[in-house]
This record gives structure tokens, sequence and C-alpha cells, in this order.
């Protein structure tokens, strides 16, 4: 309420402050940006990827395969604590390796994974354009689950495969 009233007041020469300028300047950002999220919400991308969401929701059989995923994960997660030198590791890798296959196999989950692909892909296209929009330097983080190359790319001191960026 009270930033509405120093909108609308006005300084003695009858301009408007920088404040108030530059208020009225963040205003119409923000209404911009509610723009660019209908558009994002009306897109073809959203509604493929809310059609697959629901498919999903809906399927007994995907919702087993997620479930049973879940305890896979959650037991090589368990193993993954002690890395390579738990005596069950590699057994449980596979496990969680060979499930993702057969959760891939399944129609509904794939396609939506493909659809949440095609969204993400989407936004981070948006996300990009916005920040080099700004300056080239900006940097945009994407949804890798797997960083490519250099140091913190699960290389050298984590038991990963050394890329010999690091120094």
């Amino acid at each position: 309420m009270v930033l509405q009233k120093k909108l609308c007041k006005r300084s003695d020469m009858g301009e408007m402050s920088l404040l108030e300028a530059d208020t009225l300047d963040m205003s119409a950002l923000l209404i911009q940006a509610y723009e660019l999220g209908d558009w994002i919400n009306s897109s073809a991308d959203m509604a493929d990827y809310l059609y697959w969401k629901e498919q999903l929701a809906q399927d007994e059989e995907a919702g087993r395969l997620i479930r049973e995923f879940a305890k896979k994960k959650e037991l090589f997660e368990e193993c993954e604590r002690f890395g390579h030198f738990h005596p069950d590791y590699h057994e449980a890798m596979q496990a969680v390796r060979d499930f993702q296959q057969k959760m891939d196999d399944h129609p509904i989950i794939r396609n939506f994974k493909r659809a949440e692909e095609r969204l993400d892909e989407l936004l981070h296209a948006i996300s990009q354009t916005i920040a080099h929009s700004v300056s080239e330097t900006i940097k945009v983080p994407g949804n890798q689950l797997v960083p490519s190359g250099g140091c913190g790319s699960g290389g050298c001191g984590s038991g990963g495969a050394c890329s010999g960026g690091c120094g």
C-alpha cells in the first residue's frame, strides 16, 4: 500500500523520482514475466507434458514400476555411501540400471520423460535467451545430472575417471 502511494506521489517539479521510475520499470518487467509464463503454460510442449503426467498418474503399472525403482535406487544409495568397496555395490548398481531400462521400455513412462525433456529444453532456452540478452558472460544452469568435463565432473578425487581438467 505504501509503495502504491509513492508511485502516485510526484516531486515538486511534477516529475517522478528515480525510485518511482525504477518501481514502474520493475512492475512492467514483472507483468511481462507473467505474460511469458502464460505463453509457456499455453504452449504445445506444456500441453503434452500435462497430458503424459496425467496418463502416468492414472497408470497402475507405471506407478508400480516407479515405486519398485525407488526401492532399488534406495538400496543402491545405501551401498553408494561406501562406494565400490561395499560388497553389494556392483550388484545394486546393475539392478538399478536394469530396472531403469525396464521403466524406459514402458510407453507411458517413456513418453512422459520425453515430454518433460522437451519442456525442460524450452525453459532452458528461454532462460538462456534472457540471461544472454543481459550479458553473454552470464552462466545459465542446465538440468544435466552429470556436468560435462572439467573439475567437479565426478572425476579425479570422486572415484570417477579423471578428465585432467582440474589443474
